[in-house]
C-alpha cells in the first residue's frame, strides 16, 4: 500500500447519524488491524462539515466535525452519508457542500454516497450520464428528480469514475467494504466484514468466527504438535501417528492436548483445516473439490459434515456468501 489515503465523511445536517458514525469506526478499524500487524495505518479520517457542530434530531445528537470543508484543500475519497426526513429540506440545508464536492472530484477524489446520500450527490450535476444506486423505495424520485442521471434497479453498489454509490439501508457496509478491498486488499476487507459480522449467515455467529488455536498453554509438546498440524494442513492426518511421532501414548496425548487446548486432537485438526478452507473460498475462485483437496480431505461428504460443524454453513452457501459479498459493484 502507497500513501495514506484521506478520508473526509461529510456531516450534513438531516443526516442518518450511523451512516456518519460507521464509515469513521470502519476506516479506523482497518487501521487498527493494520497496526496490529505491525503495518503504518492507512486513512487519516475526518468528520467534515459546514460548521464545528451539527445538530441532529431536532437537537437530540449533535455531532463534533474535525474540520470546516474550506479547511479542508484536497482529501482522496469523500463519503456523502444518507439523508433523512424531507430530502427537498434536507438538500437545501447542506447546499453549501455543493461547490466543494465539485471541487475536490476535479481534483481527483473519488465519491462515495451512502443510500439517500445519491440526492445530495446528484445535486452537483456529476451523477448525469452515469449510473447510481439508491435505496430501493426512492430509485423513481431520484429517477424523476434527476433525468440525467441512470437510476440502476435493485443494485447493491455501483461504481463509475470514481463515484460510487450505495443500496437501501445498511447497504453502504458493502460499498464500504468494496472500499477497503480496493484501497488497501481482499485479505483486509474479508477480516472487516468478519469483525462486523456483514452479510453472511444471520441465524448464527459461527461463520464469522476465525480460528486461531489455541495456544496460551504452558505444554511445550503440545504447543509443537498444533504447529505441526497447522504446517501440513494438505496432509491426511492421523491421531495414532502423531502419537508415535511425537513418543507418547494415544490416551496421553488425548489427554494432554484437551487439558491444553479444550480440544480433542481430532477437533483441532478438523478446525485447521476448516480455517484454511475458508481463507481459499474467501481469496480464491477455487471449486469446492479443489479446496477439499488441498486442505487434505478425500471424502466429499466427510469435508461437507465437518464444514457445516464448524461454520454453520455448507461449503456452497459459504462459498457463495463471499463471491456475492464482494462481486457486486456494477
Amino acid at each position: 500500500m502507497a500513501n495514506m489515503k484521506h478520508v473526509s465523511i461529510l456531516v450534513p445536517q438531516s443526516a442518518v447519524i450511523q451512516a456518519i458514525a460507521d464509515p469513521k469506526y470502519c476506516f479506523d478499524t482497518v487501521n487498527r488491524f493494520l497496526t496490529e500487524q505491525g503495518k503504518k495505518p492507512y486513512f487519516i479520517t475526518e468528520l467534515v462539515g459546514l460548521k464545528n457542530n451539527v445538530k441532529q434530531y431536532d437537537g437530540t445528537y449533535t455531532i463534533h466535525t474535525n474540520k470546516l470543508i474550506q479547511d479542508v484543500r484536497k482529501t482522496d475519497l469523500i463519503i456523502i452519508p444518507a439523508l433523512s426526513g424531507d430530502l427537498n429540506k434536507a438538500i437545501e440545508l447542506n447546499r453549501a457542500f455543493i461547490p466543494w464536492i465539485i471541487q475536490q472530484y476535479q481534483r481527483g477524489a473519488e465519491i462515495a454516497a451512502l443510500c439517500l446520500g445519491a440526492f445530495l450527490l446528484a445535486e452537483t450535476g456529476l451523477l448525469n450520464g452515469k449510473r447510481c444506486s439508491t435505496h430501493w423505495n426512492f430509485q423513481n424520485l431520484l429517477q424523476h428528480r434527476y433525468p440525467e442521471v441512470h437510476v440502476q434497479n435493485g443494485h447493491i453498489v455501483t461504481e463509475e469514475k470514481g463515484i460510487y454509490s450505495s443500496g437501501g439501508a445498511h447497504f453502504y457496509w458493502n460499498l464500504l467494504l468494496h472500499l477497503i478491498e480496493k484501497y488497501t486488499n481482499r485479505e483486509l476487507s474479508v477480516l472487516v466484514a468478519k469483525y462486523f459480522a456483514i452479510g453472511l449467515n444471520r441465524e448464527s455467529q459461527l461463520a464469522y468466527s476465525i480460528f486461531q488455536g489455541q495456544k496460551e498453554h504452558q505444554d511445550d509438546s503440545i504447543r509443537e504438535i498444533q504447529e505441526y498440524i497447522e504446517q501440513h494442513v494438505d496432509q491426511r492426518l492421523i491421531v495414532e501417528d502423531l502419537a508415535q511421532q511425537y513418543a507418547l501414548g494415544r490416551r496421553s496425548l488425548e489427554r494432554r492436548f484437551k487439558a491444553a487446548t479444550n480440544n480433542t486432537v481430532l477437533e483441532y485438526i478438523q478446525r485447521v483445516k476448516i480455517e484454511a478452507a475458508k481463507r481459499l473460498f474467501e481469496s480464491s475462485r477455487m471449486s469446492i473439490k479443489e479446496v477439499m483437496f488441498e486442505v487434505g480431505y478425500t471424502d466429499l461428504k466427510a469435508f461437507r459434515i465437518a464444514f457445516k460443524k464448524i461454520t454453520g454453513l455448507t461449503p456452497i452457501e459459504y462459498k457463495q456468501l463471499y463471491n456475492k459479498l464482494f462481486s457486486f459493484a456494477n
